[in-house]
């Protein structure tokens, strides 16, 4: 309760001086000469201004994040409150994603992230490839807490909204940017818009991204932390009548930089963190597609249907160096594979005094893999007492499985307005999953794997883990809102929803170690209260919003990888529960008609009630059976993961009009993120302190618009801080504790062009 106390006293302390300020100048505010704008959002599956809509929602136009020299999504933590966003352990493109707490930070094959990612309308149900550039953009919108009673894939902890641009033009246009930067940077981004006539367009861009790397794998020579991607995007838009409208839009990303090692922080360590000695081998590949097709019908004047049927496909190859050492003392060479295709039904409703959203969904997934734990100094002779020359040095246990997953959901949400102040919205979804899951490991006898390249090796033993099962889970989750408009600027809300992720099977899973893992691990849920404000005040020079939230956390399903033996053991269960209370706020304000002040700044108060730990060499304590293997509760001992307390961000625009028309503007930030941990368990090596960043860009703009040049200084004060970790301790697993990096310092220069 305490918890809570300290958190609303935070938060009102805001919202009480915002609300008495906004009494105060409803009557005394003169005009002035210029606003904020508003930025118009679907986040409710309907067009709305932003500070109208009742929900914890964050929006970037592609002319703020252009201007700030943004180059992907993960740049955007800096920005919003209660977020996480980072490339994954020993990849470039893949995504680990958090909000308020609540996300998934394995990407392993058959895992659901907690934080939905939506290309437009269309669910992108794996991690790899999803650390999008930012290009040919119409802007970025960020959900804050249970979305499901909006979005066809139920979303947890939040949604990520990437919105593409669509033709607006009424003849032939294009755009071309160029970048040239630190460690070599080179990117170009081409894009096009060909209407033809009224009815029939086409569009098209693409990019194409590189850099050489901020450090070396001194083992191989190669460049570490580079990046090679190229990414294009094709769409033809059809209006054949006033009232319908048909998208045909396709996109693929290839990723060919090389694979993040990551940095050895034990003996022998490089003096770079950017720099690795690492030997599993550099190459890395992730590709990944997409093809949807969307029609809207406008029926009347209060009712729109929507259909978006879409397909996409991945696939990953890489390595990943758990010890960061020229030997295979612990490495993971892998592959991933993923297919989906998806079915959404939409209806927009909107009336006089009522407007909602109601839809069903339909997702037939599939994603497999296979990886190999190597570990090279194993010693079959001396660890099982076997006769010499039995089997050669080195173990390597094959994971290798699949998961099929059927969703089926039914959702909607409808708001009415009681009176012109008040309005209620009621929302509900029911979800139903089918899950088949395909786990084998087995081990060998040698370097790799037959199924990565070692013919020679030697069937060690029975398979460790083979099984095949369904389980289904099914779920009705409902959201209830309650928003009164103290003023015509100012709106205050107050909700309640629930949110849910179904169950799975661990793709680890080692039946030895743990024989529960054939049963797989059940849903999770979470149950969210938000009360907020958000609107303008002092004649619209200052657009903000707040909102402190209290969310139970139950089941939370947690990965724990741990050594057992001759392997890596993994479980995957459902710990039990926890308490997230937290305070946002984020505004901007126009001080003057040349400076633009915008900041934000969240708490979260995350904390295991229950946290039920397996040990797989019991007795530890009272609780613990005699017998190997128990659960026991470990809260007191665990902290959430990539959670900071406190972050927090403040910038400014400041524009000089140049006699001829053009302007240049000068883009100074600041951004704060506390100290946080990258798993539940500390550890002092690897864990992250509180850290500031600062950016810096100078764009000047053409008076007509269609030429910029600009400076982007991206981590100024080139801060060294990690963004992911592994933690294997052991002389068998060579003392392995590894942390990832993000970006040193950076400088870029880039130039756009539109005609």
């Amino acid at each position: 309760m305490n918890r809570l106390v300290k958190t609303v006293l935070l938060a009102g302390a805001a919202w009480g001086a915002l609300s008495a300020s906004a009494v105060a100048q409803e009557a005394a505010a003169e005009p002035q000469a210029s606003t904020v704008d508003d930025i118009v959002v679907t986040a409710r599956r309907r067009e709305e201004s932003l500070k109208d809509v009742p929900v914890a929602v964050s929006a970037f136009s592609s002319a703020q994040l252009e201007q700030k020299g943004a180059a992907d999504i993960t740049e955007l933590t800096r920005t919003a409150p209660s977020l996480t966003l980072q490339a994954a352990r020993g990849s470039n493109s893949t995504l680990i994603s958090f909000i308020r707490g609540v996300g998934q930070q394995d990407p392993l094959w058959g895992f659901d992230p907690g934080v939905g990612l939506y290309m437009d309308d269309v669910y992108v149900a794996r991690p790899q490839a999803a650390v999008l550039d930012i290009f040919d953009i119409q802007r970025i919108e960020i959900l804050r807490g249970p979305q499901g009673t909006l979005y066809g894939r139920n979303t947890i902890g939040g949604a990520i909204k990437y919105v593409t641009k669509r033709i607006d033009a009424d003849e032939p246009e294009g755009q071309i940017r160029a970048s040239y930067g630190s460690f070599n940077q080179r990117d170009i981004v081409a894009s096009a818009e060909l209407p033809f006539n009224e009815k029939f367009g086409i569009s098209a861009a693409v990019a194409r991204y590189l850099r050489d790397g901020y450090g070396t794998n001194l083992n191989t020579g190669n460049e570490h932390y580079n990046k090679d991607v190229t990414a294009a995007r094709m769409s033809a838009e059809w209006t054949p009548t006033d009232n319908l409208f048909f998208r045909l839009a396709g996109d693929i990303v290839k990723d060919d930089s090389n694979a993040r090692h990551g940095h050895r922080e034990l003996a022998p360590s490089p003096a770079s963190v950017y720099d690795t000695n690492a030997g599993a081998g550099d190459r890395n590949s992730v590709t990944a597609k997409g093809l949807s097709l969307t029609g809207e019908w406008n029926v009347n004047d209060w009712l729109t249907l929507k259909s978006v049927s879409a397909y996409r496909d991945g696939q990953t190859r890489g390595n990943i160096d758990f010890d960061n050492l020229p030997q295979p003392i612990l490495d993971i060479p892998a592959r991933y594979d993923d297919d989906q295709f998806s079915q959404e039904f939409q209806a927009v409703l909107n009336g006089d005094r009522w407007s909602g959203v109601a839809g069903v969904y339909y997702l037939d997934a599939t994603a497999s893999g296979a990886f190999d734990t190597v570990l090279g100094l194993y010693n079959a002779n001396t660890a099982l007492s076997l006769p010499p020359g039995t089997f050669p040095v080195g173990l390597t246990t094959l994971t290798a499985g699949s998961v099929d997953t059927k969703s089926y959901a039914v959702f909607g949400d409808f708001s009415y307005d009681v009176t012109d102040a008040l309005s209620v919205s009621v929302g509900a979804r029911w979800t139903h999953d089918e899950k088949t899951g395909t786990v084998f490991r087995q081990q060998y006898a040698g370097i790799r794997s037959p199924s990565f390249g070692n013919a020679g090796a030697v069937l060690f033993g029975a398979p460790r883990t083979n099984y095949t099962r369904t389980r289904e889970f099914e779920k009705f989750t409902p959201r209830v809102s309650v928003s009164y408009k103290l003023n015509p600027d100012l709106t205050t809300y107050v909700s309640w929803g629930q949110g849910f992720k179904s169950g799975g099977f661990d793709m680890r899973g080692d039946a030895v170690a743990y024989p529960d893992t054939v049963k797989g691990y059940d849903p999770e849920t979470v149950e969210t209260w938000e009360i907020g404000l958000k609107g303008s005040l002092f004649d619209n020079r200052l657009n903000f919003a707040t909102a402190i939230y209290d969310s139970s956390y139950e089941d939370q399903q947690i990965t724990t990888q741990y050594p057992s033996g001759s392997t890596v053991a993994s479980v995957v269960d459902n710990v039990g529960s926890s308490s997230i209370r937290g305070w946002e706020f984020e505004g901007r304000l126009r001080v003057s008609d040349n400076l633009t002040v915008n900041g934000m700044l969240s708490y979260t108060d995350a904390k295991f009630d229950q946290f039920l730990a397996y040990i797989p060499t019991g007795p530890l304590n009272a609780s613990c059976p005699t017998q190997p293997g128990c659960f026991v509760d470990v809260s007191n001992q665990r902290d959430f993961q990539n959670t900071p307390e406190w972050t927090g961000s403040i910038g400014a625009t400041y524009t000089h009009w140049m006699a001829n028309g053009s302007n240049l503007a000068f883009i100074p930030s600041a951004s704060y993120r506390g100290d946080y941990q990258l798993f539940e368990t500390a550890s002092p090596v690897l864990d992250q302190g509180a850290f500031w960043m600062f950016d810096a860009s100078l764009v000047w703009t053409s008076s007509d618009d269609r030429l910029t040049v600009g400076v982007h200084g991206k981590n100024l004060s080139d801060e060294e801080y990690r963004v992911g970790g592994y933690v294997f301790p052991g002389a068998l697993f060579g003392d392995s504790l590894i942390g990832y990096y993000g970006a040193p310092r950076t400088v870029t220069a880039t130039v756009g062009l539109k005609f």
